[in-house]
């Protein structure tokens, strides 16, 4: 059966205003498909970049939206292992700025009685993120020192608490005290004011000139180089993200003198198989609802709103995560 629903659709990239509450034909789940009802939508900053095209589409008009949480309405042929009436959550599958959706089983992942689909959008892709920033690109161990940039936004956060949890000092670049304050109250033991202090310089004193072991840096051209300078021998700067542009080239002659290492993440690599993706979320739900992680939920705002939540993402106005209400 066919309906209408609203989905938020591009047309052109650009600013937030490019953005369209539009009526979306939806036809019936196809073989191996569930129709999904979202009940949450999940806000990140691959959003922006589709919109603003730093993340190429390869068409438009295209719905965008990474992330979302919801009930399954209908299953198409062939379906197993999941049925109407299912609570499921998804993560980097474009799509989900929608009322209802349709989308492939295989990237979805069972929601346990206890967590909720609020939660469950505000962290599958955060907290997958934050999974395979220090479980697996960079393993953090007891007496490591870890460097967080924008360390109170929603990755950050939990990667101060999870860093925290497997022993490491935990060290966080932040834009205000209002911040700081936050990022202390979820494992960063030493906040740093990125605009009143030369954060590489606070690296190393905290460190007594050491360095950190590893940076985790989702904000790229601003403070790439800095970040290696504040890395210890053998440290790993781990780049996953460029809110404020492309990191810039590294000659390898330049990671010699310490013995430096350099890697980009991208959380596709990680959820691809159905199997390790359910692992790693098994886990990472598992320390939320253990209180190990806290996801805050800072920010709600209408999906049909979601220009005003767009700005104020990249205004910096935001904490921790942002849900999306269909």
């Amino acid at each position: 059966m066919t309906e209408t629903v609203k989905a938020i659709r591009i047309h052109q990239t650009g600013g937030p205003d490019v953005m369209r509450w539009e009526d979306v034909e939806l036809g019936p789940p196809g073989p191996g498909e569930a129709r999904l009802r979202h009940t949450a939508v999940g806000l990140n900053y691959i959003d922006v970049g589709h919109r603003s095209g730093s993340y190429p589409l390869t068409s438009f008009p295209s719905v965008i939206g990474m992330e979302g949480a919801g009930v399954i309405e209908a299953i198409g042929e062939g379906v197993s292992g999941f049925a109407a009436g299912d609570r499921v959550t998804y993560c980097m599958t474009l799509g989900s700025y929608s009322q209802a959706r349709n989308i492939n089983v295989d990237r979805l992942i069972k929601l346990e009685a206890d967590t909720s689909e609020e939660i469950a959008a505000a962290a599958t892709l955060q907290g997958l993120t934050a999974h395979y920033l220090v479980r697996e690109l960079y393993p953090v161990g007891d007496g490591d020192t870890v460097l967080v940039q924008a360390a109170a936004g929603g990755v950050g956060l939990l990667l101060c608490q999870w860093a925290k949890h497997l022993g490491a000092t935990v060290l966080g670049t932040v834009g205000t005290a209002e911040k700081a304050k936050l990022a202390a109250a979820h494992g960063c033991d030493h906040p740093i004011l990125y605009r009143e202090t030369d954060f590489g310089e606070a690296v190393l004193e905290l460190t007594d000139g050491k360095g950190a072991n590893v940076v985790y840096d989702a904000i790229g051209k601003d403070t790439f180089d800095k970040g290696l300078d504040a890395l210890a021998e053998r440290g790993w700067m781990v780049s996953y993200g460029q809110s404020s542009g492309p990191a810039p080239a590294v000659d390898p002659a330049r990671l010699g003198p310490k013995g430096l290492n350099l890697t980009r993440g991208g959380l596709n690599l990680f959820v691809r198989d159905p199997a390790i993706r359910a692992r790693n979320a098994a886990e990472m739900f598992g320390l939320i609802e253990d209180g190990v992680l806290k996801v805050e939920i800072n920010q709600r705002y209408a999906l049909a709103e979601v220009a005003t939540a767009h700005a104020d993402l990249e205004g910096r106005k935001t904490t921790g995560s942002t849900i999306l209400e269909p």
